[in-house]
């Protein structure tokens, strides 16, 4: 069977649990039988101590808030219903299996199902739950050996504490499965939607039909059961998503937070984010990392790169400017852009852009590196939006920062305040630039393509939907760019006057 990259993935975080279970020996353990007692349960009154006391070689990192409170909410509650999409790298699996640990050491669950995508991969998922029974020095050394001699084998075990363990693949028959009399009273779903079967809604209906009636079925109605659904929302519309609207509690945390700061610092620093995330697009990105699905060219299915005429073929030139709002370098606010853009004929070329986080000093800094960019080859107008909300920062703000350039730098740099009231962002940039696109006239330069302001341009246009579930303030900004070129090429039209002989017709007022 052909590996998946998730298989890889969880492959390796799996096989740190099974390497420090090797690493532990019961020599570690000098207590009295009553020593052992008095300490079982001094760590058991506190179930974050006991994780990191019975698995301390795979605790290297503290726990951020969102691990602790999801730990206390599963184990605090018997009846109980919890999706977690936690973006990769945050140990969600690993979390969940710390949990159930618990829960059935302690003797508070009794049969536990764990169910994905296929039978292989909830048996891979339940492997580490058995290398932790078998191998686990301290496990055996404070709760006694765990295997059970002729109920232990990869798909289904009873540990000695009196748990069941079954693996279990979405479509398979899980019905009858009890330990004893207990029917299940652990639900555990990992990895259930694929990419494959989110393309195709019979699929998620069939999938979602086989968890609602046949897993979940399982419960015994007066025994009180814990549901954790771990996955990332990979789709607009999937399992994970379908069981966060029914859920508890769904706990969604992303590699960084709103601020753009890391939700897990002491394992995932900015750096390591940063090298992670510069290896795959930005769809993925968002996807994997940001629980936030987008769809390459949903709106704009192709970009059209091409060389730019001689600047000094154009009649003018205009910088758009779109200062967003805030003054943050943070990876998670809004995006500022200026955009160089021009027009001959029926052709929109977009020059140059800078797109970036970035301070107000330096958004007026772009318009004079464009500006020297253009070195005086053509005219060009220099514009800002500018609506009724932003006018006070216009004033108050931006131009003195203007006036300073103008006196330090010696240029002579005037920005025109766009005014213009416009419509809904999303539909504005879909009926005004899409079908330039389509029809291959929206032009970005080629000379540019490398350039990162450029790149994250072109990120934003592939990632555009109506939803704006992506940042879309480079294509915003093109859009304001296109209304200011389209308005002065009517300006410098010239007019026709009509000649009329008032004697010719007595009637005109």
């Amino acid at each position: 069977m052909t590996q998946t990259q998730k298989d890889r993935d969880a492959l390796r975080e799996w096989a740190v649990f099974y390497e420090a279970g090797l690493r532990r020996q019961n020599s570690d353990v000098n207590l009295t039988q009553a020593q052992i007692a008095k300490d079982r349960a001094r760590l058991e009154a506190d179930p974050i101590e006991w994780i990191k006391f019975f698995f301390s070689d795979y605790c290297k990192f503290e726990f951020a808030d969102f691990h602790i409170k999801a730990i206390r909410r599963c184990i605090k509650h018997e009846e109980w219903f919890e999706v977690l999409s936690w973006a990769r790298g945050l140990a969600k699996s690993t979390t969940v299996m710390f949990i159930i640990m618990y829960l059935a050491l302690t003797k508070k669950k009794f049969n536990v199902m764990m169910a994905s995508a296929t039978q292989d991969s909830a048996t891979r998922l339940l492997d580490p739950y058995k290398k932790q029974f078998e191998e686990n020095a301290l496990i055996r050394a404070y709760y006694g050996v765990q295997v059970n001699l002729g109920n232990w084998c990869a798909e289904e075990f009873i540990a000695k504490c009196g748990c069941s363990f079954r693996a279990v693949g979405a479509g398979n028959a899980p019905r009858g499965s009890r330990n004893g009399a207990i029917r299940p009273d652990v639900l555990l779903v990992d990895d259930f939607d694929t990419d494959e079967a989110v393309r195709n809604p019979d699929t998620i209906d069939k999938n979602w039909r086989w968890w609602e009636s046949a897993l979940y079925g399982t419960r015994d109605t007066a025994v009180k059961t814990l549901v954790i659904f771990c996955g990332n929302i990979i789709a607009r519309d999937c399992c994970v998503v379908r069981a966060g609207q029914m859920a508890k509690h769904w706990d969604i945390v992303n590699i960084r937070d709103e601020n753009g700061h890391s939700t897990w610092p002491s394992k995932n620093t900015e750096e390591l984010i940063d090298i992670a995330l510069s290896n795959i697009s930005t769809a993925a990105q968002q996807t994997e990392y940001f629980n936030n699905p987008v769809t390459e060219g949903e709106v704009f299915k192709e970009l059209t790169y091409g060389k730019v005429p001689d600047l000094k073929k154009f009649q003018f030139l205009v910088i758009y400017g779109d200062p967003a709002p805030g003054e943050s370098k943070n990876k998670n606010s809004s995006t500022k852009s200026c955009i160089l853009m021009g027009l001959i004929g029926q052709k929109v070329y977009v020059i140059n852009v800078r797109l970036d986080h970035g301070l107000n000093a330096d958004f007026i800094d772009w318009y004079v590196q464009l500006l020297e960019y253009v070195g005086g080859k053509v005219p060009v107008y220099c514009y800002m939006e500018n609506n009724k909300l932003q006018d006070p920062f216009f004033q108050q703000v931006f131009k003195p920062l203007v006036g300073k350039v103008r006196r330090e730098r010696n240029i002579q740099l005037y920005i025109q305040p766009d005014e213009a009231r416009k419509t809904d962002k999303g539909t504005r940039i879909e009926a005004n630039l899409e079908p330039l696109n389509r029809e291959g006239n929206l032009i970005l330069n080629e000379a540019e393509k490398n350039n990162p302001h450029m790149k994250r341009l072109d990120d934003q246009f592939r990632l555009f939907t109506l939803r704006l579930k992506f940042p879309a303030d480079g294509p915003d900004c093109v859009e304001g760019g296109l209304r200011i070129l389209k308005k002065k090429v009517q300006q410098l039209e010239p007019v026709t006057v009509m000649h009329y002989n008032a004697r010719r017709n007595p009637k005109r007022l």
